[in-house]
């Protein structure tokens, strides 16, 4: 699709230039789904004589995509990239950077404890590594050691933000993994989620810049708030829509974007005018943000009585709620000889590691599925808040094998496609968009705020076609 060419600023982003230039304001931009910020960042850029800017984006993607836009004296930066640069002029050693760290502390203390111990620490293993990840994003530190470190959570409050609730095992392995891998930080040995715990939690060499410009300011952590009260000590403009906060399960902070207006003093300004979006997908999305208003004309929103799979388009995007569905609508895709791609790049390995547990890979059909049922009753009774999708998951790869083994092929073999039809969750979509988008049994969506926002995250995707249809209906 050829890109859209603006004529001229809206009154909004006019308006925006104008308030950056005529004050000394910090300022916040509620900018709606497709609403154009970083031209109107480019704008500014500019008009604005202040120099050096640092603009912290939210992924390499962005990174990549702004340093072709703005000059040199602007310094781009993801936020993880950034804690890194502070954290490698904080400490006197070089850095190694390990994305398996917990996963190696973890095994070195099932190698260290004695047999007997070692099956039930095993068993865990995922919840642990899943639970110290949390940890550094949400800024818990075990009490006991390290009293210059800034607690942002206390353990009780930690354990009641997990999946489900941890036993005195999981909740020890948790705190002796993060003991390890904090002081294993000072000797320049870290993981990504490091980059941001460490400066922002125990101190660091923050750099000063006259102006500071962040981006997607609802996604950000508790962590990130206090980096930005180190780095904020001049002016600060801030770039997010309250309305694409989905990240509270992993640590983003809820009401974000209005908690930081408060506590930097910021003006709000909006952007309001899609133009990703066209009109008929824009009206769809509604509901959920009156204000937002559509650039482009047409488009094309439907709820599909049916759909046939030889109708998907390739380029097209199927999104929806919960993984099972997706993987469901994969494997029937790929037995149709149809092209795809799932993304499971986090949920994929967790799911085959917890099948392989079950038992022999020559368990039948019959026990599997009975097996899967008492792993997620044992995992509810532990409040789990996923076993109920995983379960799900587990139990469509069993759907098309005849044993365990089979089960397990299964999903390793659809989770190696790279093809045409792209399949995600709501949460894996945001950023991205596609000609034309499925939204798969929206009826999953709950009724809370952040499952809300998802459902205006999927809606917002589409450039062109926006197509809500049920697993059922698709032949």
């Amino acid at each position: 699709m050829d890109a859209i060419i603006k004529p001229r600023p809206t009154d909004e982003q006019s308006a925006i230039v104008n308030r950056v230039l005529t004050t000394n304001d910090n300022i916040i931009i509620w900018s709606l789904a497709g609403t154009g910020k970083t031209s109107t960042l480019e704008m500014i850029q500019a008009e604005i004589k202040v120099k050096p800017i640092l603009y912290i984006v939210f992924n390499k993607k962005n990174a990549d995509e702004a340093l072709e836009k703005f000059p040199s004296t602007t310094t781009v930066v993801t936020i993880n990239g950034l804690g890194h640069r502070i954290w490698m002029k904080t400490i006197p050693h070089g850095i190694k950077l390990d994305p398996k760290k917990s996963g190696t502390i973890l095994k070195d203390i099932i190698n260290a404890a004695p047999r007997n111990a070692q099956g039930p620490i095993w068993d865990v293993y995922w919840d642990v590594i899943q639970a110290v990840a949390l940890a550094k994003s949400l800024g818990y530190v075990p009490e006991g050691r390290y009293p210059m470190a800034k607690r942002l959570i206390t353990r009780e409050s930690f354990h009641a933000s997990l999946e489900e609730t941890p036993d005195e095992l999981v909740a020890d392995l948790i705190d002796a993994v993060l003991f390890t891998s904090i002081k294993q930080s000072y000797d320049g040995y870290i993981d990504f989620n490091d980059q941001i715990y460490m400066p922002g939690l125990f101190g660091g060499a923050f750099p000063r810049y006259p102006l500071v410009k962040v981006d997607e300011a609802q996604d950000l952590n508790a962590i990130n708030h206090e980096m930005l009260t180190q780095l904020g000590r001049n002016r600060l403009i801030a770039v997010g829509d309250p309305w694409q906060s989905i990240y509270q399960f992993r640590g983003a902070v809820q009401g974000g974007m209005e908690k930081i207006k408060s506590r930097f003093g910021m003006t709000k300004m909006e952007l309001s005018i899609s133009f990703r979006c066209p009109e008929a997908v824009v009206a769809a999305a509604r509901w959920r943000v009156p204000q937002l208003k559509a650039f482009k004309p047409g488009g094309e929103y439907a709820v599909l009585n049916n759909l046939h799979i030889r109708d998907i388009p390739d380029g097209a995007a199927i999104i929806c709620r919960n993984n099972a569905p997706l993987f469901k609508l994969a494997l029937r895709l790929l037995s149709a000889r149809r092209s795809v791609s799932v993304a499971g790049s986090d949920i994929g390995p967790k799911i085959i590691a917890t099948m392989k547990k079950l038992g022999d890979g020559d368990m039948d059909q019959e026990s599997l599925l009975l097996r899967i049922e008492d792993w997620r009753a044992e995992k509810v009774s532990k409040n789990s808040t996923t076993a109920a999708d995983t379960a799900e998951c587990m139990r469509v790869f069993a759907s098309f094998g005849k044993t365990l083994a089979q089960a397990i092929g299964t999903a390793e073999h659809m989770f190696k496609q790279h093809g045409a039809i792209r399949l995600l969750t709501g949460h894996k979509s945001k950023g991205l968009e596609w000609d034309t988008v499925y939204h798969l049994d929206p009826w999953l969506i709950g009724d809370d705020e952040q499952e809300q926002n998802l459902r205006y995250v999927i809606t917002t995707r589409s450039l062109n076609r926006l197509f809500e249809v049920n697993s059922a209906q698709i032949k």
